[in-house]
C-alpha cells in the first residue's frame, strides 16, 4: 500500500506547522510549501481542507496563515489519511478484483489483510505529537528530503 501525496504533504505540512509554533503565530502556506519543496497551490488546498476539517486554524490575509489548535497534535495518521485519501484502500482488493472478500478471497487476501490490519493499527496509534518526540535536529531538512526521494 502507498500513500497519496496528499497524504503526505498533509502529515509533513502539519508537522512544519507544528515545528514552527515556537517562533511564530501563523505560518504561511508558500513558505510551508517552498520549506517542503511541494508545490504551493496543491500544498494551500491540503492545508486548507485539514482546516475546514478542523485539525488546524487558519486566518486569511497577509498577516494570516495556518496554526495548530487543541486537536492538532492528537490527532492519529489514520484520521489524516482519511481525510485526505479516504480508507478505501483499507476495503479494495490488493488485487482490484471486484468480488474478493473474506468468503470469496483472491490468492492474495489473506496475506494482505494482514498487512493491512498491521497497518491500520500502526496508524491509528501514531499521533502528529509522536512524529514530534524524535530529534528536532535538521528537522525541516530532513522532511524537505524526504519529498524529494518520494516524488
Amino acid at each position: 500500500m502507498i500513500f497519496s501525496k496528499s497524504f503526505g504533504y498533509a502529515v509533513r505540512g502539519l508537522l512544519y506547522i507544528a515545528w514552527k509554533q515556537d517562533e511564530k503565530s501563523y505560518v504561511q502556506a508558500g513558505e510551508i510549501a517552498a520549506s517542503l519543496a511541494a508545490p504551493k497551490h496543491f500544498m494551500g488546498k491540503i492545508l486548507k481542507n485539514l482546516a475546514k476539517h478542523g485539525v488546524i486554524h487558519s486566518v486569511k490575509g497577509p498577516t494570516g496563515g495556518f496554526t495548530t489548535n487543541s486537536h492538532s497534535l492528537n490527532i492519529s495518521l489514520l484520521e489524516i489519511m482519511e481525510i485526505t485519501e479516504g480508507l478505501l484502500s483499507f476495503h479494495n482488493c490488493a488485487l482490484r478484483l471486484k468480488q474478493c472478500n473474506a468468503s470469496n478471497p483472491c490468492p492474495f487476501h489473506t496475506r494482505f489483510e494482514h498487512v493491512k490490519s498491521n497497518l491500520k493499527s500502526v496508524l491509528s496509534e501514531t499521533t502528529i505529537r509522536d512524529l514530534l518526540k524524535e530529534s528536532k535536529v535538521d528537522f525541516v531538512d530532513s522532511i524537505s528530503t524526504s519529498i524529494s526521494v518520494l516524488d
